[in-house]
């Protein structure tokens, strides 16, 4: 998931009417988007809107990602976002071995809100194909990565997720600083791979 596809997702989620898959909203809010001129006043408000409900929420975001990965003994999240297109929402996807789950659980409650979709890994597109493949050879969890974030911002966690920066793989987490949203990139260590000169 690219950065910018991660942070859009937050301000998107806030002006979707029905809910849905966040997760396949392809538009980015940027310079480019058209109307943007006038769309920075609006991205404002609705950055205030998303920070309020989320700080009106019971579940932290590493909860949510706790519960989901639950639901699949030995998975792992890929990415999770914080959605209130309706309820408010986390939008999880967690992986173990060519299985990729998407749920959806309750700010609030903890309880699952939707029901649960199943994909392989060859249904992914490239990008989190190769991003969820990564995964595999990086000793940090996101939840790690979350964590981290929070302690450096004093704020909390509502998105997070794995993306390649100028060719390597980060972590990048969306946390609620007071009235502001701040992205924090962190650069996972990678697992050692086994030595091909093994005699």
């Amino acid at each position: 998931m690219s950065k910018k596809h991660l942070f859009a997702l937050i301000i998107w989620s806030a002006t979707l009417v029905a809910t849905g898959a966040v997760a396949d909203v392809p538009q980015t809010v940027d310079a480019s988007t058209p109307g943007a001129e006038t769309q920075g006043d609006t991205d404002e408000a609705v950055v205030r809107r998303v920070i309020a409900q989320f700080h009106t929420t019971h579940v932290p975001l590493s909860r949510a990602m706790a519960i989901a990965e639950r639901l699949h003994e030995g998975s792992r999240t890929t990415d999770i976002n914080f959605d209130i297109s309706g309820p408010p929402v986390y939008r999880v996807r967690t992986v173990r071995n060519e299985r990729v789950w998407e749920n959806v659980v309750d700010a609030n409650t903890g309880g699952i809100a939707e029901k649960e979709t199943v994909a392989s890994l060859k249904e992914l597109d490239r990008e989190d194909l190769a991003n969820i493949v990564a995964l595999k050879w990086i000793k940090q969890e996101l939840s790690e990565a979350v964590q981290v974030a929070e302690k450096a911002t004093a704020g909390n966690a509502l998105a997070g997720g794995l993306t390649r920066q100028d060719g390597k793989l980060t972590f990048v987490v969306v946390v609620a600083s007071g009235d502001d949203l701040k992205e924090v990139m962190l650069e996972p260590p990678k697992v050692e791979k086994l030595s091909s000169n093994r005699h």
